[in-house]
């Protein structure tokens, strides 16, 4: 008698979800309609695979687990209005295509590549998505895959016009890895998605790197930010890890935090941000340590409520102002006798420990001065702005409140180091 009959044997595929078994690869020839008569009769498993030329968009996927396999020059150019690829069904995989032509209605977004969220697990890469509203849209959809994919959107609308790179809402488990973007709006607008992980990406020329709102318990790390008005806008959201993220010539911050909590930034590098390399605001017991600011306007700028953060093992190097603060509290910014390290703290080590033998305070009364009256500036080498730093030297409970460091670092607890590749395609 055989091993397996084959009522057994169909049961068994069935058991175990051996489906594929009768799935197909399928060249789709070039021609009108020819992509859309062949997403309507594949089967799940089936591979349709596009030979170079245009495919006219929009197309709807709706059966489980195709793969969409493009190469080069296989385009699917959509209508002008809507979506041009619209994804309905799980387990389905969008790569190596070309997708272009989206329309340009924000309510509606309209995306080069759209997943519903009925579309979970879905995995998009090595695509180029050019001249689209919005990049890639995952709207709902469970633990995606987005990586290794090229993103220019429509630059020809005004900023706050333009559509998103990657427009995330409710996902969790999704991951967003090595996508090179570049014009637009945001890099990666995150809100209500919670457990995603963003790593190695590189944002170009746009509005906000990384936009997050009320999203929780994810992580930033090996990101790139160039030329942004903001590298890493983390909004509303809790119990974030940023790590090695590296923010260059960013116009207003690298780094802004607006009431987000317990999150732990370690290792980044943020430099010549025009303004400030880092602006923390109504946000709370965070752990920033081992970062690199350098060449800024303002190391850090904190205030309303920016309260119990612990700072430590930092290196605050050129910055214009290291610090400011216009409150009245002290603030201790080190953590078991290690601070951070100040370029401008002409301080001495006798006993060569590594830490200097007196306390670092960033901020005086002169600094407070101009910040409330910023026509004081004319008076910086005034002798009168020269008595009231001599009095302050010489009786420090004249210090206005704000940082104290009473650990500072001799060196830079990080050595220089590029971060990552800034060349693009």
């Amino acid at each position: 008698m055989p091993l397996f009959t084959p009522l057994s044997m169909l049961l068994i595929m069935l058991v175990t979800g051996w489906s594929h078994a009768w799935s197909a690869t399928l060249e789709v020839p070039v021609g009108e309609g020819t992509l859309a008569k062949a997403l309507a009769s594949a089967s799940s498993g089936d591979t349709l695979r596009l030979l170079p030329g245009i495919y006219r968009g929009n197309v709807v996927i709706g059966t489980p687990a195709i793969t969409l396999e493009g190469q080069p020059e296989s385009i699917v150019q959509g209508e002008g209005s809507g979506s041009v690829i619209l994804v309905e069904a799980d387990h389905v995989t969008l790569r190596g295509l070309t997708v272009q032509g989206s329309g340009i209605v924000e309510s509606d977004l309209d995306a080069g590549i759209h997943l519903t969220k009925t579309a979970s697990q879905p995995v998009v890469e090595k695509n180029r998505i050019i001249n689209n509203m919005f990049g890639i849209v995952v709207q709902g959809a469970a633990q995606a895959l987005v990586q290794d994919n090229i993103i220019r959107n429509r630059n020809d609308l005004r900023m706050n016009e333009r559509g998103n790179a990657l427009q995330v809402w409710n996902t969790s488990g999704s991951r967003f890895l090595r996508n090179d973007v570049k014009g637009g709006r945001d890099g990666i607008y995150i809100h209500s998605a919670h457990g995603n992980t963003i790593i190695g990406n590189r944002f170009i020329d746009l509005r906000f790197a990384v936009h997050y709102m009320y999203a929780n318990n994810n992580e930033v790390s090996d990101n790139l930010s160039m030329n942004n008005s903001v590298g890493l806008a983390l909004m509303y959201s809790d119990n974030l890890k940023v790590f090695r993220n590296v923010s260059i010539n960013d116009r207003e911050h690298g780094l802004m935090f607006h009431s987000s909590h317990r999150s732990e930034v370690a290792e980044n590098v943020v430099k010549k941000t025009q303004e400030k390399c880092t602006f923390i605001y109504l946000s709370t017991r965070n752990i920033l340590r081992n970062n690199h600011f350098e060449g800024c306007g303002i190391g850090i700028h904190f205030s309303g409520g920016a309260e119990r953060n612990t700072i430590f093992g930092n290196a605050f190097i050129n910055n214009q102002n290291q610090v400011k603060y216009s409150g009245t509290v002290y603030y201790e910014w080190s953590q078991d006798k290690r601070g951070n390290y100040w370029s401008d703290n002409a301080a001495f080590d006798l006993n060569g420990d590594g830490v200097a033998d007196t306390a670092y305070r960033p901020n005086n009364l002169v600094d407070r001065v101009i910040w409330s009256y910023p026509l004081a500036k004319l008076l910086l080498s005034s002798p009168v702005m020269e008595t009231l730093r001599y009095a302050q030297n010489q009786f420090p409970a004249l210090y206005p409140g704000g940082v104290v460091d009473s650990w500072p670092l001799m060196a830079p607890p990080l050595a220089h180091r590029q971060g990552p590749e800034t060349s693009h395609p």
